[in-house]
């Protein structure tokens, strides 16, 4: 390369110096940046991975009857294919959740909240391909 034999053993040592450098700076960004994780998602996201289910009604402890209708964030798209494949299976875990209730237990955000959590245990102990992250409550009438 050179005559010098000096030069040479510098122009190698700047060369291996930029390498280790460079892998060093591909390797920093590519595993030890923190990443977006702990984000919430935009409502784009969740919409993408929710379903609705259809508007059910069954009878409360009390006696009252109760019209309900659901939308459950799933935590990705398979798990939302078979949420609406399990369809059926939805349906009879609302109906017995609501069924023990009385029409007082849904009365206040709190009652609602607790149905809310309930049903997604119960969807979840029965999901395979993924799991509920949110159940909503989107439509309540107790009459």
């Amino acid at each position: 390369m050179f005559q010098n034999r000096l030069v040479n053993i510098m122009l190698i040592m700047l060369m291996a110096l930029t390498l280790i450098g460079a892998l060093t700076l591909v390797l920093y960004t590519q595993f030890f940046q923190q990443t977006n994780a702990h984000e919430e998602p935009t409502i784009d996201d969740v919409l993408r991975v929710s379903a609705e289910t259809e508007e059910i009604t069954t009878n409360l402890l009390s006696n009252n009857i109760v019209r309900t209708q659901f939308v459950v964030q799933l935590d990705n798209r398979s798990a939302k294919d078979e949420f609406t494949k399990r369809d059926f299976q939805v349906k009879n875990i609302i109906i017995q959740e609501l069924s023990d209730l009385r029409g007082s237990d849904l009365q206040g955000s709190e009652g609602i909240r607790g149905l809310e959590e309930q049903v997604r245990l119960r969807i979840n102990e029965v999901m395979q391909d993924g799991h509920v992250e949110k159940v909503y409550l989107k439509n309540l009438v107790i009459q």
